[in-house]
């Protein structure tokens, strides 16, 4: 399975009024593998995780998302998948354990084997003790490990993760980067994430991909971006590349973050 490609995106467009966002982009990533997706805001990024999530239809091009097409078969897309958006979408008035059971409704998931789950995953990430505390106490770290839970209830094949350390602490950021590593062995889950962290790209995936103006500009290893820039560190190498740093690209895109998640639990209904 390992050796699988579990995303597939072949020449990939996405127009907008004649404006070209994503602009015939292929790239892969296996079964099990931490695929890192960086590029400047602005660069297709977000346009082209829309699409894989079934929130856009393409332009143009093929995605097979754990051998299913988003435009013909996106029930079987969103039951292949879970989520972690940037914008914090918990309801901060239910508890933990509320939170984790309307997500597991949402999904149609029996109920025995619902609560098992929930009680799982969050001893899995240290919360089954805090599951009836109303989620509006808890620490920002905190939050982030249920959201990540809640992502892993129904059992998906695929975690998307936007920006899922942005705004905490270092510590905190190194636990968080620790279960999902976790995670991602004990479940054989794949990862695929964003982050304006370039040192958490470097340390956590096993490949990165690299998108500005709609077009995937490089593909590889942290080692191979690298040597292909010749410089010593991958927020180097992303400067040479893309010609900015992405830090100075961090602008505020919480109003985007929250319309995408309102679309996307009404699809869920």
């Amino acid at each position: 399975m390992k050796d699988t490609d579990i995303i597939t995106v072949r020449n990939l467009t996405k127009a907008f009024n004649g404006l070209v966002a994503v602009d015939h982009i292929s790239f892969s990533v296996k079964a099990g593998e931490i695929f890192a997706f960086l590029g400047p805001n602005g660069a297709g990024k977000s346009t082209t995780i829309n699409m894989l999530t079934t929130l856009l239809r393409p332009t143009s091009g093929k995605i097979l998302m754990n051998g299913h097409d988003p435009a013909t078969s996106p029930h079987k897309v969103r039951q292949s998948f879970g989520i972690v958006f940037q914008d914090p979408s918990l309801d901060e008035d239910l508890t933990a354990y509320e939170n984790m059971e309307y997500h597991g409704i949402l999904y149609g998931i029996p109920k025995e084997t619902r609560l098992a789950r929930i009680e799982e995953l969050l001893k899995i990430v240290e919360l089954w003790d805090r599951r009836d505390d109303f989620v509006k106490k808890f620490s920002g770290g905190m939050k982030r490990r249920l959201e990540i839970a809640r992502g892993l209830l129904h059992h998906p094949n695929i975690l998307f993760l936007d920006e899922p350390t942005l705004g905490l602490d270092p510590q905190t950021r190194n636990h968080i980067w620790n279960y999902i590593r976790g995670l991602n062995k004990s479940e054989a889950i794949t990862i695929f994430f964003t982050t304006h962290y370039m040192e958490e790209a470097e340390r956590v995936a096993s490949r990165i991909a690299i998108i500005d103006h709609g077009k995937i500009i490089v593909q590889g290893t942290h080692q191979e971006l690298k040597a292909q820039t010749g410089t010593d560190s991958l927020e180097s190498a992303f400067i040479a590349l893309t010609g900015r740093d992405i830090r100075e690209e961090e602008s505020s895109n919480l109003e985007r973050m929250r319309m995408r998640r309102r679309i996307f639990v009404r699809r869920h209904r």
